[in-house]
């Protein structure tokens, strides 16, 4: 899976101590967001949720093509 360089990875850590993992691609607005999973490692997490961004992202360039 290639990843664009324009990807922007944020992690936030909430006031209730929860963290969350967001993916946003500035060209299209797409975002996508996830509770971490604090007994699950990150980076698993991550690839995870880049394969589904990746997923998402290539069904919204094809509706738009």
């Amino acid at each position: 899976m290639q990843i664009r360089p324009d990807l922007q990875i944020d992690l936030f850590r909430l006031v209730t101590g929860e963290r969350l993992i967001r993916l946003t691609d500035p060209r299209s607005g797409l975002a996508l967001e996830q509770k971490v999973d604090p007994s699950r490692p990150l980076a698993r997490q991550k690839e995870r949720l880049l394969a589904v961004f990746a997923a998402a992202l290539a069904e919204t360039e094809v509706v738009v093509a």
